[in-house]
């Protein structure tokens, strides 16, 4: 069993920067491949950003703004948020896939995840 706890949400005007952090309980957090997905009100929860042994993947609307990031010795995956828009107004969520085999392509895919955090709220204001 996997917990997740995100923090690092908040209330910000657009263009300004925040991170998310999420730290994970267990201690195989290595192996795992990790991701961020948000849900904005009225909205399907949508991928953002994964991060496993191959690389790191961005959805189109962040590419380029946003950077996902592991630190293993912290137990801690990061998501770097810069140039933050209006439309990036939602709740994150941490996800981890406990399967290091995992295929790049399903990372973008919500029902690949099996540990899920309760998510923070990320506010941008023009």
């Amino acid at each position: 069993q996997v917990q997740l706890v995100e923090s690092g949400g908040g209330s910000v005007q657009s263009g300004d920067s925040l991170r998310l952090s999420c730290a994970a309980s267990g201690r195989t957090f290595s192996s795992y491949n990790m991701g961020w997905f948000r849900q904005a009100p009225g909205k399907e929860r949508e991928f953002v950003a994964a991060i496993n042994w191959r690389g790191t993947y961005y959805s189109d609307s962040v590419k380029g703004r946003f950077t996902i990031s592991r630190d293993n010795a912290k137990n801690t995956v990061y998501l770097q948020m810069n140039s933050l828009k209006p439309e990036d107004t939602a709740v994150y969520y941490c996800a981890a896939d406990s399967d290091w085999a995992t295929a790049t392509m399903l990372l973008r895919i919500r029902d690949t995840y099996d540990y899920w955090g309760q998510g923070t709220q990320v506010t941008v204001s023009s």
